[in-house]
């Protein structure tokens, strides 16, 4: 297998030494180069060819906003994923970054950093082998699953090392081999040409009263593609799930609202559910559907994870599949893992119409792959194709 090449921008020596050893205590992740700001980063992009950027935005000189402006100029196509404050001012200047062109975001946990950095070396290698895979096997390299470099972290190893030799406090909450992303459970194990379960619908399709959505890694760029093409017209109420945090889902449902022809907000609890309006599920926060007698309504839950997440697809699915039943349209893309699978499968099973993100087109073909293979995807769509499938669907089953 060849290395996934990772070129790493922060102005902090800390923070770069850090996540250098976060990607290259990974086998088959390598740091190919560091940049202290966005001029740096394209000096050294003038001699290396990394598959990944993972960039810091708040830096001297030049930052990583204008970092992407600057890419953008001059046609560098190398993937970025965005190391970003939790803050609520950080989000904004996030979703401009999506904007930009950047792929994804990680964010950098709050207060002392210097203590707490190894706790996203699971989203840093996540994001690498996802988006630097992908771009790596652009070029002709033989590459592993993203599951396959999870499942290589030497995480703990790393933060004790690094606890040693003094470069960080020891962390009050270490990290533990069983944490979700890392649990052999999240993953489908099964073969590529495994034939999927028969699910036998318990009643024929209904008219599709609601599109309910599942989504995870890919999918804010995935969902900029898709909700720029939704028909005007569509008349029916979108719910979604997209794996984020905290601080982060309003300011990315305003960035959708600007280029979706529908309204989309983020959900609050007690939201009647309108035709026409896209709801997008809260950080920390799962979205139910709560039957009401003028119009259905939202209801947010802090209840445990499922599947490692809050908020959870599964539990979005499970909802829609009890209270609409047949009249639902259940859609589930890119993300690593098997969030939403089991209860797109129920959805099947209930009557309702369901979409899968195919292989070619996800970033990591995780849940739909598992969707697939539980038998609850019921056709499998690409992403250039995904708003003219929901589209047609709708127009042609809606009423």
């Amino acid at each position: 297998m060849d290395d996934i090449e990772v070129l790493v921008c922060d102005d902090s020596a800390l923070m770069r030494n850090l996540i250098s050893r976060i990607i290259d205590g990974t086998d088959g992740l390598k740091v190919a180069g560091t940049a202290m700001n966005g001029k740096f980063c394209l000096e050294k992009l003038e001699k290396i060819n990394p598959d990944l950027i993972l960039l810091d935005i708040e830096m001297p000189e030049m930052t990583g906003v204008q970092f992407l402006e600057e890419r953008k100029k001059r046609g560098i196509d190398v993937p970025v994923v965005i190391l970003s404050s939790i803050a609520t001012e950080g989000a904004a200047v996030t979703m401009k970054c999506l904007e930009l062109g950047a792929s994804d975001f990680i964010t950098k946990p709050s207060g002392s950093t210097s203590a707490s950095i190894a706790s996203v070396g699971s989203a840093i290698i996540e994001r690498v082998a996802s988006y630097g895979g992908r771009a790596a096997r652009r070029k002709g390299k033989q590459i592993a699953s993203a599951e396959h470099y999870m499942k290589q972290a030497k995480l703990k190893e790393i933060e004790a090392a690094a606890v040693k030799e003094g470069i960080i406090e020891k962390p009050k909450a270490t990290i533990s081999s069983s944490e979700p992303l890392f649990s052999p459970t999240l993953f489908s194990s099964a073969k590529k040409d495994k034939k999927p379960e028969v699910i036998t619908p318990l009643r024929d399709h209904g008219r599709i009263d609601v599109v309910a959505i599942g989504i995870s890694t890919g999918g804010p760029n995935a969902l900029r593609e898709v909700f720029a093409k939704l028909d005007p017209k569509l008349g029916k109420p979108i719910l979604v799930v997209q794996h984020m945090p905290a601080g982060f889902t309003k300011e990315f449902a305003a960035s959708l609202d600007k280029i979706c022809p529908l309204n989309v907000k983020e959900a609050e609890d007690g939201d009647p559910i309108h035709p026409g309006q896209i709801y997008i599920a809260p950080g920390n926060f799962h979205i139910k559907v709560e039957k009401s007698t003028l119009c259905n309504v939202i209801r947010l839950s802090s209840e445990d994870q499922r599947n490692g997440h809050r908020p959870s697809a599964d539990v979005l699915f499970e909802s829609v599949a009890k209270i609409y039943q047949n009249k639902a349209l259940g859609v589930i893309m890119t993300g690593m893992g098997r969030d939403g699978a089991a209860q797109l499968a129920e959805m099947r099973k209930q009557g309702a119409w369901t979409l899968g993100q195919d292989e070619e087109s996800s970033v990591v073909y995780g849940m739909p792959r598992v969707g697939f293979e539980m038998g609850g995807v019921e056709k499998q769509v690409s992403l250039e194709n995904m708003a003219n499938e929901i589209n047609a669907m709708v127009r042609d089953h809606g009423k």
